[in-house]
Protein backbone atom coordinates (compact mmCIF):
# COMPACT_ATOMS: atom_id res chain seq x y z
CA UNK A 1 0.00 0.00 0.00
CA UNK A 2 1.01 3.43 -0.79
CA UNK A 3 0.67 6.64 -2.12
CA UNK A 4 -0.99 9.65 -0.21
CA UNK A 5 -4.82 9.03 0.22
CA UNK A 6 -6.98 10.18 2.90
CA UNK A 7 -8.53 8.40 5.31
CA UNK A 8 -12.50 9.43 5.47
CA UNK A 9 -13.08 8.65 1.73
CA UNK A 10 -10.07 6.85 0.14
CA UNK A 11 -9.37 9.54 -2.46
CA UNK A 12 -6.02 10.75 -3.51
CA UNK A 13 -4.61 13.62 -1.97
CA UNK A 14 -2.52 16.37 -4.08
CA UNK A 15 0.50 16.79 -2.04
CA UNK A 16 1.03 20.49 -2.95
CA UNK A 17 -2.32 21.12 -1.34
CA UNK A 18 -1.44 19.19 1.63
CA UNK A 19 1.83 20.94 2.02
CA UNK A 20 0.13 24.42 1.78
CA UNK A 21 -3.14 23.33 4.26
CA UNK A 22 0.07 22.06 6.65
CA UNK A 23 1.75 25.49 6.40
CA UNK A 24 -1.48 27.20 6.91
CA UNK A 25 -2.18 24.97 10.46
CA UNK A 26 1.65 25.96 11.64
CA UNK A 27 1.33 29.56 10.91
CA UNK A 28 -2.40 29.99 12.65
CA UNK A 29 -0.86 27.60 15.66
CA UNK A 30 2.64 29.97 16.14
CA UNK A 31 4.42 26.87 15.60
CA UNK A 32 7.76 27.03 13.38
CA UNK A 33 7.33 24.91 10.60
CA UNK A 34 8.73 21.98 10.13
CA UNK A 35 8.76 19.69 7.14
CA UNK A 36 6.09 17.10 7.01
CA UNK A 37 8.79 14.45 6.32
CA UNK A 38 10.30 15.99 9.63
CA UNK A 39 6.89 15.48 11.62
CA UNK A 40 7.44 11.52 10.82
CA UNK A 41 10.96 11.56 12.35
CA UNK A 42 9.04 13.12 15.36
CA UNK A 43 5.97 10.73 15.45
CA UNK A 44 8.55 7.41 15.58
CA UNK A 45 10.88 9.09 18.08
CA UNK A 46 8.09 10.09 20.63
CA UNK A 47 6.15 6.51 20.18
CA UNK A 48 9.64 5.05 20.76
CA UNK A 49 9.53 7.59 24.14
CA UNK A 50 6.19 6.22 25.18
CA UNK A 51 7.34 2.19 24.94
CA UNK A 52 5.19 1.35 21.94
CA UNK A 53 6.09 -1.67 20.49
CA UNK A 54 7.93 -0.85 17.05
CA UNK A 55 5.98 -3.26 15.00
CA UNK A 56 2.97 -1.01 16.35
CA UNK A 57 5.45 2.01 15.18
CA UNK A 58 5.90 0.54 12.08
CA UNK A 59 2.39 0.01 10.99
CA UNK A 60 1.43 3.43 12.37
CA UNK A 61 4.12 5.04 10.05
CA UNK A 62 3.43 2.71 7.85
CA UNK A 63 6.56 1.01 6.82
CA UNK A 64 6.90 -1.82 4.94
CA UNK A 65 10.38 -2.75 7.13
CA UNK A 66 11.16 -2.34 11.10
CA UNK A 67 14.56 -1.25 9.91
CA UNK A 68 13.32 1.70 7.96
CA UNK A 69 11.07 2.97 11.12
CA UNK A 70 14.08 1.79 13.71
CA UNK A 71 17.14 2.98 12.11
CA UNK A 72 16.51 5.55 9.86
CA UNK A 73 12.69 7.33 11.70
CA UNK A 74 13.71 7.04 15.19
CA UNK A 75 15.82 8.59 17.63
CA UNK A 76 16.32 7.99 20.80
CA UNK A 77 16.74 11.22 23.38
CA UNK A 78 19.99 11.36 25.70
CA UNK A 79 17.41 11.37 28.71
CA UNK A 80 15.83 7.92 27.68
CA UNK A 81 18.99 6.39 27.23
CA UNK A 82 19.85 7.76 30.84
CA UNK A 83 16.43 6.73 31.68
CA UNK A 84 17.35 2.96 30.45
CA UNK A 85 21.03 2.94 31.95
CA UNK A 86 19.14 3.64 36.08
CA UNK A 87 17.07 0.84 35.32
CA UNK A 88 19.21 -1.31 34.17
CA UNK A 89 21.70 -0.49 37.33
CA UNK A 90 18.87 -0.53 39.67
CA UNK A 91 18.21 -4.14 38.25
CA UNK A 92 21.43 -5.54 38.56
CA UNK A 93 21.67 -4.46 42.26
CA UNK A 94 18.67 -6.25 42.86
CA UNK A 95 16.53 -3.26 43.86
Amino acid sequence: MGGNFRVDTGAAVDPRHFNRKFDARCEAACVRRITVHDTRHTCATLLAALDVHPRVAMQILRHSQIDVTMNVYTEVTSEATSEALKRLGRTLDGS
